[in-house]
């Protein structure tokens, strides 16, 4: 994962299941929380991309688990760029033990809307400067 941001967080007693895990609708919502700092990291507040009129809406996530996570345990989620098209792009997130160990890794895609509800847009400058790539359609002739 190239151009890696690194989230902390611990794991709270009301994520764990009854297999004594953190239950799996949990990493999404770890993402949710990761996503809007990893921009603010790049110097685009989530409220910031909202007042000019844009706002993201997930149309898929793609998740793999390769071992559980337990009460209190302090792990990383790991964010970085992973595609960019036109109206939509791609969010790479990892979740990682503070020895490294990866416990999933996951792929969210998400498009980019008007906030006024009129529809899908392009993805705009300052968020395509936030993620890491120039937006297209932006280029100076």
């Amino acid at each position: 994962m190239a151009d890696v941001f690194e989230f902390p967080l611990r794991v709270r007693y009301m994520e764990v299941d009854a297999q004594g895990v953190v239950f799996n609708a949990w990493y999404l919502t770890y993402f949710d929380d990761a996503f809007p700092a990893f921009l603010g990291s790049r110097g685009l507040s989530y409220r910031a991309l909202l007042e000019a009129g844009f706002d993201t809406q997930l149309v898929r996530s793609e998740i793999d688990w390769k071992t559980g996570l337990h009460w209190q345990e302090d792990v990383i989620v790991a964010v970085s760029t992973a595609r960019l098209g036109r109206t939509s792009f791609a969010v790479d997130f990892e979740v990682r033990r503070n020895d490294g160990e990866v416990t999933c890794s996951a792929r969210t895609v998400y498009v980019v809307v008007a906030t006024d509800g009129s529809g899908k847009r392009e993805i705009p400058t300052l968020l395509a400067d936030a993620l890491g790539a120039p937006a297209p359609g932006d280029a100076v002739a």
